[in-house]
């Protein structure tokens, strides 16, 4: 391990994310209502989906324009990989979006032109603010992951695995990157009370500003669906809000705090066996989740279980 620093305090450089473009398939017999019976949760994830190719478009400007103030190290490429990564995800999130649009959703269209203005007024504020946004979403993500992964089987169970592959191969690579932002953050910006309250400020922002939009996708999804005024489907939809908000808030809180750092936060071992499997798979064959296993493993064996089966 070394150690990079640049106008700003020191920061741990550690292994750089490796971006995977997986070749996902959203084909037209994809069903928009991707999970049987959970119309409210599949609004909530499609919401979240419509907003990635306009966030993560941001993200990658911000970063861009952070690592050029970087001297050549391990943070610098770090910074880099975490752009091929979100670059990958907001492709893959806008061929999916499409067909949401396509089948059934033309009215998405309309937030996406709301989501279009926002990051253009947002990408004229300082890069102190940019960053602080960028490293407080990511901060958001680490609860997401935690949710999707450690209960999966619970939202999951019987889904399409094509989009459920698609969202937990995303969750994945956010937790190998879930420190890039912060550390770059803390390379840039001295330790002060000024720059500690940005940063603070950045957790918030950007994820209640990102929480948000997707709200906005998931009221146009359910009244699309004739769900919006119905009591039950509120219901329903409050006991997915809860889940969501019981896994996601302390992860928020406690990134607001003083001294946190990401790299604390312990990675749940499903993202751990995943990548140590995807490294001996075929990157050409997407890794698909049996949606119908009791356990919902990850799609290939893991480094462990792969050196048994060769022994």
């Amino acid at each position: 391990m070394t150690t990079t620093t640049t106008g700003g305090q020191a920061c741990s450089a550690e292994t750089i994310p490796k971006p995977r473009k997986i070749p996902f398939q959203f084909p037209e017999d994809l069903d928009p209502q991707w999970i049987p019976g959970e119309p409210e949760l599949v609004a909530m994830l499609n919401g979240a989906s419509l907003t990635m190719p306009y966030l993560e478009p941001f993200l990658i400007r911000t970063m861009r324009a952070a690592v050029d103030q970087l001297r050549e190290g391990d943070l610098k490429e770090q910074g880099r990989a975490f752009n091929t990564q979100e670059q990958h995800h907001f492709q893959a999130h806008r061929r999916f979006n499409a067909l949401l649009k396509r089948k059934r959703y033309p009215e998405l269209e309309a937030i996406e032109e709301q989501m279009k203005a926002s990051y253009a007024r947002l990408s004229r504020r300082s890069l102190r603010v940019r960053m602080a946004y960028t490293a407080g979403f990511e901060s958001m993500t680490l609860g997401v992951t935690k949710w999707l992964i450690e209960e999966r089987v619970k939202l999951f169970a019987g889904a399409d695995s094509r989009a459920v592959s698609f969202v937990l191969w995303h969750m994945v690579e956010e937790t190998e990157h879930k420190r890039v932002a912060y550390d770059v953050y803390c390379a840039l910006y001295k330790p002060s009370f000024m720059n500690g309250l940005a940063r603070m400020l950045g957790v918030f922002h950007g994820s209640f500003d990102v929480m948000r939009f997707a709200m906005r996708g998931y009221r146009v999804i359910l009244r699309k669906e004739g769900l919006w005024r119905s009591f039950r489907s509120r219901m329903r939809l409050a006991g997915w809000m809860w889940a969501f908000v019981s896994y996601v808030f302390p992860f928020l809180f406690r990134a607001a705090l003083p001294g946190h750092n990401p790299r604390r936060e312990r990675d749940p071992q499903w993202v751990t066996d995943w990548l140590e499997g995807y490294a001996l798979a075929d990157p050409d064959v997407p890794p698909l989740v049996d949606t119908h296993h009791p356990k919902m493993p990850v799609p290939f064996p893991t480094a462990a279980k792969a050196s048994r089966l060769a022994s």
